[in-house]
């Protein structure tokens, strides 16, 4: 099998290299692509040194699958070249997320919409994915009339840039400046572009996408999306309200038994999730479970993940282990 990994030098493309090794997952050759200012580089995988070559040259190969992590642009522009040479593709951006024929896939959950015939994959973004994952045995048992969510996000999510603007602060050098304001000793709501409602796109894609992928249009939502700076993960209050009662004990075990999710959930003895801790990790960290006396099946959850592994990375080798699994690839 040949793998090309388009953006093989972002953070999230080293991630995946990361994982693809981490679970051995098998290729006869692997192609590393970025930018044309990176093409010639030599980069490591699996313990064997890989020259990093352009998108054009990792198509005329011909991979079995080729991963985009390189941004909206770049997988619009590529693509389609690569899955018309058989290849199945697995896109990080937002490029296909919104298109009815492209499967929006968080394996645990809906892996199934999967077909042999499918070519192009969208992986989620990765507060969608880290929310969607634990909520969904709540969807299925109990229904889910609304969503409140406020997102607390890693600078990690935003790219090596926000990462080093948020160091360079605290060591008190100028430098590029990858947020309009300053992020150490900050917090801002502000995740990408703004529209005419004033809603960013982070809030919009964790609207849009929790409804395709739960298949699920008519549950309503809401989201805040604000920028902190941490390094581990993304953090989200979620604030439900279910079509059915429940206890909340019974929440509790269904999340317990959901394989995946780590359960964290004893705030008297200050047990609960945080990005510091979950760093590193494939799970999802669900702490903070309590009933929401406002309203009638109204529950609250705190959920932490590692958006460069579970929130990413992680979530397209999942992906693509499905493929494998199915022996389509």
């Amino acid at each position: 099998m040949v793998i090309a990994l388009i953006g093989a030098t972002g953070l999230v493309g080293e991630m995946m290299i990361r994982i693809l090794e981490e679970q051995q997952i098998p290729f006869t050759k692997f192609i590393p692509c970025a930018s044309e200012r990176s093409v010639g580089k030599e980069i490591t995988v699996q313990g064997k040194p890989c020259k990093v070559q352009s998108v054009e040259d990792a198509i005329k190969a011909k991979p079995n699958l080729a991963i985009f992590s390189a941004g909206a642009a770049t997988a619009r522009k590529y693509a389609a070249a690569f899955a018309e040479t058989g290849a199945y593709v697995i896109d990080n951006s937002s490029a296909f997320r919104g298109m009815e024929e492209v499967p929006l896939v968080v394996p645990e959950v809906n892996a199934g919409r999967i077909t042999q015939s499918t070519r192009i994959i969208s992986n989620p973004n990765c507060s969608t994915i880290q929310m969607v994952f634990p909520i969904s045995p709540i969807y299925h048992e109990y229904g889910i009339k609304r969503l409140v969510i406020s997102t607390y996000q890693s600078v990690t999510g935003t790219g090596i840039n926000a990462v080093r603007q948020l160091f360079n602060e605290r060591e008190g050098k100028s430098g590029e400046m990858a947020y309009p304001h300053p992020i150490d000793l900050n917090c801002f709501p502000h995740g990408g572009d703004f529209d005419e409602h004033g809603d960013s796109a982070e809030e919009l894609k964790l609207v849009n996408e929790t409804r395709k992928i739960l298949d699920a249009p008519g549950i309503q939502i809401t989201a805040t999306v604000v920028r902190i700076p941490v390094m581990g993960g993304h953090s989200e209050a979620v604030n439900i309200e279910t079509e059915k009662p429940f206890r909340p004990e019974d929440v509790r075990n269904l999340l317990e038994n959901t394989p995946g999710v780590v359960v964290q959930d004893n705030p008297q003895n200050s047990i609960y999730p945080m990005p510091k801790y979950a760093e590193g990790r494939d799970e999802v960290f669900v702490g903070r479970i309590r009933r929401d006396h406002s309203l009638d099946n109204g529950i609250n959850l705190w959920i932490v993940a590692d958006n460069l592994r579970k929130g990413a990375a992680t979530n397209a080798i999942q992906i693509a282990r499905y493929l494998i699994d199915k022996q389509w690839l």
